[in-house]
């Protein structure tokens, strides 16, 4: 460590003495960088980063630039970002950084810049922002680490998960997903055996997912747990995985993530999406690492797509790092997953549920489960301004936090792992929990509501965000029950919206009918 130390003063004074000490990064990215050993400067023969643009034209004065530089860009027409790629020399000498090659605490090599690049003052027409130069892309499964064994009888069954949210009403009428795709993406495998004990247990039809990309790796509970959890609401719904691991196979990770979901959105136009999985918290990267991203997302909305993803497990900590570097608790640790963060996601934070024996509601408040140190994810973020369409709920936040960013959670769905929904995991009955478990919970129920809506004249939700919180103003059916107990180890539930909660959990037949309506004042 005294080493690295060294290694990254001396590198703090060549940029101080040309001026730059500005470039810096701090946080948890410095943090990530100090508890890697330097290997020196970067040995790659060619790196990528991106950079957002400031409209959609073509970038000539980029593309002139960074080829009198021996740098290329990549862009297509109709894409607001670019991808800059070149030797390492030539972009330190681009952009007055350094570039360095890095080992971390878990043995994966990456290469990195302690700088962050600025954008050319000739460029400022063109490109508003230049992403971080690191291609070592953190990701995550936001699964607790534990599943109860000893109270399975507690969780609940498909019948008690659909009355707790009161969508049985659809169920009944024969909405049971029916010609809707659910697509969940995955860093591990599933159990077939697990999938047919699970619907075998509970009298529902049998199942194999479509997998896109191979499959993502061992079984480690988290997908077996997802498709149940969308299988239990939906069962007539389609189930499609998608291999998300070689988004964090080499550089360009976010690139590869906007590529990912092009590539299903493509195949499956409409689907329901659902992420229990991250990559990264937003305090390491940029917004302009998440452009590619960002594109593809609300080009797929505009298909009809509805994007689901857990806020994270680490109780409003997520820039935490895990086994990634180790600090005593900090405000650096406090964050955001990066791609939950992203507006036009819907970020789904984590309740401890009481219910009835039959499943009827009883009461909900936030899921922290200190001794372990897992809870709800949720807070402000740090990449993206307040969407206009949460300016009225986030007047219910604190002062201190309502900075002017984006909030989250949108919404929640039961997660304490003592509460959750009953599954089959390597064979034996147990009790799913995690945001990871909120997530399909609502990609589910969404399936339900987006059958609802064509066979009622209506069209597939899409990008539901808007739509949340217009109804949350002022519907004619209360479509949330208000979560206003507890907190995580950052924010405190309360009365309306919340850092933890967000609007809250769904009444979803008072849903189902407030989008129908207001599905018909927009046509």
């Amino acid at each position: 460590m005294l080493v690295v130390g060294a290694v990254l003063v001396g590198v703090a004074l060549s940029v101080r003495d040309t001026g730059s000490d500005e470039k810096l990064i701090e946080g948890p990215y410095a943090s990530l960088l100090a508890a890697s050993v330097d290997l020196g400067p970067a040995r790659e023969e060619s790196i990528e980063f991106t950079a957002s643009l400031t409209d959609r034209s073509r970038p000539t004065a980029l593309i002139e630039w960074a080829r009198d530089r021996s740098l290329s860009v990549q862009w297509r027409p109709g894409d607001d970002w670019v991808v800059l790629e070149g030797a390492p020399a030539a972009v330190e000498r681009a952009f007055a950084v350094s570039v360095r090659d890095y080992r971390g605490r878990m043995g994966q090599h990456f290469y990195a810049s302690p700088h962050q690049p600025a954008v050319p003052e000739h460029l400022q027409g063109e490109v508003s922002e230049i992403g971080r130069i690191l291609s070592y892309l953190p990701h995550h499964m936001s699964r607790p680490g534990h599943f109860p064994l000893d109270v399975p009888d507690r969780g609940l069954s498909p019948d008690a998960l659909v009355t707790t949210y009161n969508a049985d009403e659809l169920v009944r009428s024969g909405f049971t997903g029916e010609g809707i795709t659910i697509v969940i993406f995955a860093f591990d495998g599933f159990r077939q055996s697990d999938l047919d004990q699970f619907t075998t247990m509970f009298g529902l039809p049998q199942f194999t997912p479509e997998v896109v990309g191979g499959s993502p790796g061992e079984p480690r509970a988290e997908l077996s747990m997802d498709l149940q959890v969308a299988h239990a609401i939906a069962p007539a719904a389609r189930k499609v995985v998608v291999n998300a691991r070689p988004t964090v196979e080499g550089d360009g990770g976010y690139r590869k993530i906007g590529e990912m979901l092009e590539d299903t959105d493509r195949r499956f136009p409409g689907a329901v999406w659902s992420f229990s999985i991250g990559w990264g918290c937003d305090k390491l990267i940029t917004a302009a690492d998440l452009a590619p991203v960002r594109s593809a997302l609300r080009t797929a909305q505009s298909h009809g797509t509805t994007a689901f993803n857990a806020s994270g497990d680490l109780a409003g900590m997520e820039c935490r790092g895990g086994q990634d570097w180790s600090s005593p608790p900090s405000e650096q640790d406090v964050g955001l997953d990066s791609i939950a963060s992203l507006p036009e996601m819907t970020s789904v934070g984590g309740t401890t549920l009481s219910t009835d024996a039959d499943g009827e509601w009883v009461s909900e408040q936030t899921w922290f489960d200190v001794p372990l140190s897992q809870g709800t994810g949720g807070g402000v973020s740090s990449l993206f301004e307040l969407p206009p369409w949460q300016q009225v709920a986030a007047q219910a936040v604190p002062s201190d936090r309502n900075t002017g960013m984006r909030m989250t959670p949108d919404v929640a769905a039961v997660a304490d792992p003592f509460t959750g929904v009953r599954i089959v995991l390597d064979g034996q009955v147990v009790v799913g929990g995690g945001t990871s478990q909120s997530a399909p919970i609502w990609a589910g129920l969404t399936a339900l509501m987006n059958q609802y809506l064509l066979a009622n004249g209506g069209s597939l939700i899409g990008d539901i965000n808007p739509l949340l919180y217009r109804i949350a103003e002022g519907a004619p059916r209360p479509a949330y029950r208000d979560v206003t107990l507890g907190g995580n180890a950052v924010d405190n539930a309360g009365p309306g919206y919340d850092l933890v909660t967000g609007l809250g959990t769904p009444d979803v037949d008072n849903l189902a009918e407030n989008l129908r309506l207001a599905q018909r004042v927009q046509s």
